[in-house]
């Protein structure tokens, strides 16, 4: 560790404190260090993840400044292990709430893996501090821990292989509505697995409280129903979770300790409210810290300036939120019903993101077809393919497109059972996501899993390339029957302008499910993109007849209908380069090429993708991926 010259919290105040767990009170001295550590780390952790915010950057805040009682807890266990010579700890914080990585950034500066300098650049473009833990990318980070509850089963197994060393799991009532947890469960208790998970229950999530929305759920009684011994206490009553988490250390077998506290505990402002989820305000960071005692802290967050946002863009202008405006082009369809035709025909089923995904505008607007759906997106998929196994009713589901690898099963069965589906799924590709790798959702082919069976089968996913062809795809596939899923990105996209400066997709426009549409000709070649890398793809193509090499562009929005109308035109084409934001093994492009030579093609073929684990920062992602203009244009060249 570095001293605080650069850094204006000086780490020399952390004292290590080794504590056997064999002595289960504290001593006044023991409580008076924890307690100082304590208030030490929270300070940090309030005052880095607030650059973030500063920044421009987000990066929750209230999960890991809940939590700092019980790390400090298990990392004095941990040290008294080493100390001792016992090594009877394995030394690691998993932690199945990815969003707490300023917990493992925190720790990796402690422990001296990571000098403390770095913090002060938390989720920026290649600081290698992202916004969930990625095991080998960040100095002194010891795992991967992937979405919201994904952890336990791998501990489970982890901590088969070292069954002479306690393993702890910190987990959170949100995560343990995953349904994975609940197969982790019985497997610790069928094979006694010495874990001890460290639950933060502080009923908050991101759309609000699960007792209001989920009034039966009870982590202590679901976890007891499986046979997992439980321990239910506060968390903000140091010498009782002390006692508590000893008692968890010197039991054999799994057990759970539910602390109970409310969200950002002392934080004016956050103190119980959903809003400590995300990342501080800056301005609530910083009254906080001068009520600390940190006022170069303070002063050093007044001077932190927003990072610049990114480039323009040639052939498009203004912005679109498609994430957002689902919500709200939704509501419209839904204002042409009567009630009682929208309660018999539709229901709208959120997984905890309502405002990422844009139901939040439908709850307010319409709350007589939504179901707060809690972090259950398998469970809410078929659900939703339930509500729709009639004809005539529709049942619509939202959720980030990471998270589609979770319900490829539930897609299958609801794809047999004829079910009708509208699927939002936001956040898609690598755009705009300091979250980083785990949150990247590159695999939304994986929804396009059915039989050919001689056209049977009518799953559609669709990816328009600006609002107006968003809206428009949305009004036409809206009564369509099967499976539709309808992708945007976490980051706004311009509208698409011709060469005369005119939106391409104007109030004349009509989405045309299964059509490729030309958004320039070329007579050297094209580009077939779709989504968030159209933009990018005509800002390179601009550039490229510019400098006198006349490349076309196709905007593909229908991706897994081969439009025979322009595979024709592509198959007498001197080349063909698909770009885009899919995993480059899974996506569009891997697929693409193989059927342009059922069509006679003897050009040239490349297809470019999200290739590379991620970068951190928000815009950045696409360039470093290659999949920016310059980028886009780099692989033309090469090809041509």
């Amino acid at each position: 560790m570095s001293s605080a010259e650069s850094f204006p919290i000086d780490f020399s105040e952390f004292q290590p404190l080794p504590l056997d767990p064999g002595a289960t009170e504290l001593t006044a001295d023991q409580k008076k260090t924890l307690e100082a550590n304590i208030k030490f780390c929270r300070d940090v952790i309030v005052f880095f993840t607030a650059i973030a915010d500063a920044k421009g950057l987000g990066g929750h805040t209230g999960g890991p400044y809940d939590t700092v009682p019980e790390v400090m807890i298990a990392y004095s266990f941990m040290l008294h292990s080493q100390e001792s010579g016992k090594d009877n700890v394995l030394p690691i914080f998993f932690d199945e709430a990815g969003h707490r990585v300023a917990t493992q950034y925190l720790m990796a500066v402690i422990e001296g893996n990571l000098p403390v300098e770095k913090l002060l650049h938390y989720r920026e473009y290649n600081e290698h501090l992202p916004g969930h833990p990625e095991r080998d990318f960040t100095p002194g980070v010891k795992f991967s821990s992937g979405r919201l509850g994904h952890m336990w089963p791998y501990v489970n197994g982890v901590a088969l292989a070292n069954p002479d060393k306690k393993v702890f799991m910190f987990g959170s009532d949100g995560s343990q509505m995953e349904g994975n947890d609940a197969e982790a469960a019985r497997l610790a208790v069928a094979q006694k697995i010495d874990l001890k998970l460290i639950i933060d229950d502080n009923d908050v999530t991101i759309a609000g409280f699960p007792s209001d929305y989920l009034p039966g759920f009870d982590v202590g009684r679901t976890l007891e129903g499986h046979g997992i011994p439980t321990n239910t206490g506060q968390g903000e009553n140091l010498d009782e979770l002390y006692a508590r988490m000893c008692g968890a250390f010197n039991s054999n077998g799994p057990m759970a300790l539910i602390n109970k506290r409310k969200m950002c505990p002392g934080i004016e402002g956050l103190e119980g409210s959903n809003h400590g989820h995300d990342v501080i305000k800056t301005s609530l960071a910083i009254e906080h810290l001068n009520k600390q005692g940190r006022p170069e802290a303070a002063k050093y967050l007044e001077n932190v300036e927003k990072l610049p946002g990114g480039p323009d863009y040639q052939g498009s202008r203004g912005a679109g939120k498609n994430r957002s405006l689902f919500g709200k082009f939704m509501n419209e369809i839904l204002d042409g019903m009567s009630e009682k035709d929208r309660i018999a025909s539709v229901r709208v089923f959120d997984c905890d993101l309502e405002g990422s995904c844009g139901l939040d505008s439908i709850r307010k607007e319409h709350p007589e077809v939504f179901v707060r759906g809690g972090i259950m997106e398998r469970g809410n998929y078929s659900a939703a393919a339930g509500f729709g196994y009639e004809k005539g009713k529709q049942g619509i589901y939202a959720t980030f497109s990471a998270f589609l690898e979770m319900i490829v099963s539930e897609i299958t069965m609801a794809r047999l059972n004829k079910s009708n589906v509208l699927a939002h799924f936001s956040h898609s590709g690598c755009d705009d996501m300091a979250d980083n790798t785990c949150h990247f959702g590159i695999n939304s082919f994986f929804a396009h899993n059915g039989l050919p069976d001689d056209g049977h089968d009518n799953t559609r996913l669709y990816f328009p390339a600006d609002q107006h062809q968003f809206k428009a795809c949305l009004n036409k596939i809206y009564h369509d029957p099967g499976l539709r899923f309808l992708f945007s990105t976490r980051s706004a996209v311009p509208d698409l302008l011709d060469d005369n400066g005119h939106a391409i997709y104007g109030e004349n426009y009509t989405f045309t499910p299964g059509r490729d549409e030309v958004i320039r000709e070329g007579s050297a070649g094209y580009i077939v993109s779709f989504g968030e890398t159209v933009y990018r793809a005509l800002d390179a193509v601009i550039t490229l007849k510019a400098d006198g090499l006349d490349v076309g562009l196709i905007n593909k929005p229908t991706l897994n209908v081969f439009d025979p109308e322009m595979m024709k035109k592509l198959a007498s084409a001197k080349f063909v380069l698909v770009a885009e934001g899919f995993n480059v093994n899974t996506g569009l492009g891997c697929r693409f090429g193989s059927e342009l030579l059922k069509y006679g093609f003897q050009g040239k073929y490349n297809n470019i993708g999200t290739n590379k684990e991620g970068s951190g920062g928000l815009w950045q992602q696409m360039g470093y991926q290659g999949l920016d203009p310059q980028g886009i244009a780099q692989s033309v060249r090469k090809l041509v």
